[in-house]
């Protein structure tokens, strides 16, 4: 998969499942890119289609800035799982690429976001749809309006572009290149 972002010309909000990426910890790979990027070609041995991908974004690491940049993405997928499984699936791709959770927010080499699934709101059993904090990320609302600017979000009620240009966290947030 290359790292060009890949845009829908409209993005069905009723059944669309938004995932987003993240590393700041290269691990075993040659940078935080090149883990990303695997961890795209792993997702269709999990049965994770995906039918849109933005482009990689970098950001200063947050809650702590001093710890390693954040390489975040996200992509549109089409999966057979129901919210729950699904992000039971999302924690053990983290664990087979080595995600380790030594301390909240501490540098790792996966992080996937479940962001929203279709127009799902509320908690389903601990998980919170949309993910509550997404809509404030610009590392997240940035690469989604890549993919989807007219994407609306299911509890703001704004598109992923106008909440990108709001988000108060990750304000530097910048695509690569």
């Amino acid at each position: 998969m290359n790292s060009a972002s890949q845009p829908l010309q409209r993005l069905d909000a009723d059944s669309a499942v938004i995932v987003a990426l993240g590393c700041n910890d290269k691990g075993v790979w040659g940078s935080c890119v090149e883990c990303l990027e695997a961890v795209l070609v792993h997702f269709a041995t999990e049965d994770l289609k995906i039918v849109a991908k933005s482009r990689w974004w970098a950001s200063r690491a947050w809650p702590n800035p001093q710890d390693p940049a954040f390489i975040n993405g996200v992509v549109a997928v089409e999966t057979g799982d129901e919210p729950e499984p699904l992000m039971q699936r999302l924690s053990r791709i983290e664990n087979h690429f080595g995600r380790e959770r030594s301390a909240p927010n501490a540098p790792r080499t996966l992080d996937l976001d479940l962001i929203a699934y279709g127009r799902l709101s509320g908690d389903l059993n601990g998980l919170h749809l949309p993910h509550p904090r997404s809509a404030d990320r610009r590392f997240v609302m940035g690469p989604l309006a890549d993919i989807a600017p007219h994407w609306i979000h299911p509890v703001a009620g704004q598109t992923a572009a106008a909440l990108a240009a709001l988000a108060t966290v990750g304000q530097d947030a910048r695509p690569l290149g």
